[in-house]
C-alpha cells in the first residue's frame, strides 16, 4: 500500500506541472528578448544628434533607406506582429460515468505594428525621429 501511493504522488504532482493557462503558455513561447525595435527603446534611446552607426546599435538595421531631394536619408523599420493563443480543456473523469466528455477551449488572436521614421542629416547624424504604432 505504501509503494503504490509513494508511486502515486510523483504522477500526481507531474500532471499537475504539465497544465498552464493559454496565457501562460504564450508567455513561454514568446522570444521577445532579442527584439530591440520597441517603442520604449525608441523613446529611450533615439535622439537628435546620434550617428547612423549608433542608430543601428540600437536599433538594427532598417527595412528600407530612402533619400530626399537634397540626397538625405531616411531609414524606415516597420515591425507587425500577430500573436495568437489558444488554450482547450476536456473534462473526462465525471463525464465518463455518464458516458460522454466534456471538451472547452478558448482562442484569442491580436496584432500589433510599429513603424519607425529616423532622418538623417548631410553629415549622418539623426535631424529628425518619429514612431507610430497600432494593436487590434
Amino acid at each position: 500500500m505504501k509503494t503504490r501511493f509513494a508511486l502515486c504522488v510523483p504522477v500526481v504532482l507531474l500532471a499537475l506541472t504539465g497544465c498552464m493557462t493559454a496565457g501562460q503558455h504564450r508567455d513561454a513561447v514568446r522570444d521577445d528578448a532579442g527584439d530591440r525595435l520597441t517603442a520604449g527603446t525608441v523613446q529611450r534611446e533615439i535622439h537628435v544628434g546620434m550617428s547612423s552607426a549608433e542608430v543601428v546599435e540600437v536599433l538594427g538595421a532598417p527595412n528600407m533607406v530612402t533619400t530626399d531631394e537634397q540626397r538625405r536619408e531616411a531609414w524606415v523599420w516597420d515591425k507587425i506582429s500577430t500573436d495568437r493563443a489558444y488554450s482547450r480543456s476536456s473534462g473526462y473523469g465525471t463525464m465518463l460515468i455518464i458516458g460522454g466528455a466534456s471538451n472547452a477551449g478558448a482562442d484569442s488572436t491580436s496584432q500589433r505594428t510599429l513603424t519607425v521614421i529616423v532622418k538623417f542629416d548631410e553629415a549622418g547624424k539623426v535631424r529628425d525621429f518619429a514612431y507610430r504604432q497600432s494593436s487590434f
